[in-house]
């Protein structure tokens, strides 16, 4: 295969990488304005419903692990393709569930799905961006963050443009289908993966280990601040509850556009100096947000949180990926359990230490936890 082709082989499996991480964003975030219609439609009251969306969270936790194997066995483009057409069928089911254990029931395939696509999807892109030969993960990220907001928005307007709920839900479903068809052939194939003889396997540890409990704290940051940043605005900085959004809608849209032109920023500066200056602004952001008592101040520190995030877990994901003697599909499952323990446990641990202390106690100790990733990574690179 001459040059060119080889340039034009990896820009295609880029697109379709890239196309990838769209699928798993508008699949998940497709999810959350339906929240609504399945509570009314069950009857299910807010404890019912909170025990009830624990299903997709355990889905995605427990299939993680036996990704990483999937992955070694068949390839990270198969896994990526099946776990894409297991969320896109598993939408519809969603609102058409008759009974709360029919709805568990399906949200923990859709999770699974999602937690399978989502180590598959990263361990692809790192194969990529080997192939390619430059930082491109941030772009992969920032792609996800882009179909997080296509897919909120996008189920809304199709039921406000007449669509019944669940015919908007097959809607989307068909959409995913139909980009997941069209890309499949372009992601790269298993032979140009690293595999491991699955009669070695140990538990991962060390590096990925460490990699793992930065992870952890970062999914936690993003976390506290899906969870938390409403009540933090309404009850310590006076927000009229129809405005409690703007926190993390400001921190949500800092980090897509950082994701989406970090790739320059990691060129220029190197990964661990986007890690170290990157943790520091969103630790400070923290800081400002919780220490200074002023809704303006809340609202540019939730943005410093934003935008000093945003790049450092795909930089972890790409370091996950070249650790020595570790498969990256291996290495990717135990770094993405951790962070979405983060993610999942993380906010209801800040309730905890909110309750024994202050919600600003607790914010402000999620920012001090990223200082020592923050220092803790620098000379890792």
């Amino acid at each position: 295969m001459g040059i060119m082709e080889e340039k034009v082989r990896i820009s295609a499996a880029r697109r379709a990488t890239l196309l990838i991480f769209l699928v798993c964003g508008i699949g998940l975030s497709s999810w959350a304005p339906m929240v609504p219609f399945a509570k009314i439609k069950l009857g299910l009251n807010e404890a019912d419903l909170g025990v009830v969306l624990l299903a997709l969270g355990a889905g995605a936790i427990l299939t993680m692990p036996l990704t990483g194997l999937l992955i070694n066995k068949y390839g990270s483009r198969t896994v990526a393709i099946v776990s894409a057409l297991v969320i896109a069928s598993l939408l519809p089911l969603l609102l058409l569930a008759g009974t709360a254990y029919e709805l568990a029931a399906a949200l923990f395939v859709f999770g699974a799905g999602i937690g399978s696509i989502d180590v598959s999807m990263n361990a692809q892109a790192v194969v990529v961006q080997e192939r390619y030969g430059s930082h491109i993960m941030s772009s992969f990220h920032g792609m996800f963050s882009v179909g997080g907001l296509i897919g909120s928005i996008g189920l809304g307007f199709l039921i406000k443009a007449g669509l019944s709920p669940t015919y908007a839900a097959i809607a989307i479903s068909a959409l995913l289908v139909f980009i997941t068809v069209t890309q499949s052939r372009y992601l790269l194939p298993h032979s140009e993966e690293a595999k491991m003889d699955s009669t070695s396997f140990v538990l991962p540890k060390g590096p990925v280990i460490l990699l793992g409990i930065m992870c952890f704290i970062l999914f936690l940051a993003e976390g506290s601040l899906l969870d938390w940043s409403a009540v933090f605005l309404q009850f310590s900085r006076g927000f009229d509850p129809s405005f409690s959004g703007l926190g993390y809608a400001a921190f949500s849209v800092a980090m897509a556009i950082m994701r989406l032109t970090g790739d320059g920023l990691i060129h220029r500066l190197g990964p661990a100096k986007v890690v170290l200056y990157g943790t520091l602004l969103a630790g400070t952001g923290f800081l400002v947000a919780v220490l200074i008592p002023s809704s303006i101040a809340a609202l540019a520190g939730f943005i410093m949180v934003g935008l000093g995030a945003a790049n450092v877990v795909p930089i972890f994901f790409t370091a996950a990926g070249r650790i020595p003697n570790v498969p990256p599909s291996i290495a990717l499952s135990a770094v993405t359990i951790l962070g979405y323990s983060g993610q999942l446990a993380g906010p209801a641990l800040i309730g905890v230490i909110a309750e024994m202390t202050s919600l600003s106690w607790a914010l402000g100790l999620v920012g001090l936890l990223l200082f020592f990733v923050a220092f803790g990574y620098k000379h890792r690179d």
